[in-house]
């Protein structure tokens, strides 16, 4: 049995309302599940901020286990800082092949390896002059 940490959809039409769940992957979105985790509301509230609740003991306990977040539960994990980052790449083109240079997760900037390929040389250059001397 394959455990996920996923949302359960609650709420009126157009008023969503999300609680976070620990069920078996089998089980449909809103079925049967194991343990309430949390809750998430999309909506913002009167401050204009999103509200977020989660049980950490508990999602670390089902990370811990082996349980897998969904793909936006991961995010939500990340924004409380319970996971680190999830690795994003790069898009070339929309619907094309992705490519290879990874992208900062708060910014969404794609991360130059030019920069990473200049300092590898001056690292051995300064090695060389080390060792000529």
């Amino acid at each position: 049995m394959v455990v996920r940490l996923r949302l359960s959809r609650f709420g009126c039409k157009n008023k969503p309302f999300y609680r976070v769940m620990a069920a078996d992957s089998r089980s449909p979105r809103d079925g049967k599940h194991l343990e309430v985790l949390g809750y998430y509301n999309p909506l913002p509230g009167q401050d204009g901020g999103k509200r977020m609740g989660l049980n950490f003991d508990r999602v670390k306990y089902w990370l811990s286990v082996g349980a897998q977040p969904s793909e936006l539960v991961e995010r939500l994990l990340f924004r409380a800082g319970v996971l680190p980052p999830p690795p994003m790449l790069a898009m070339g083109q929309k619907g094309g092949p992705r490519d290879t240079c990874p992208v900062h997760p708060m910014t969404g900037r794609v991360m130059a390896p030019e920069s990473v390929k200049i300092a590898d040389p001056k690292v051995s250059s300064e090695v060389d002059g080390d060792d000529k001397a």
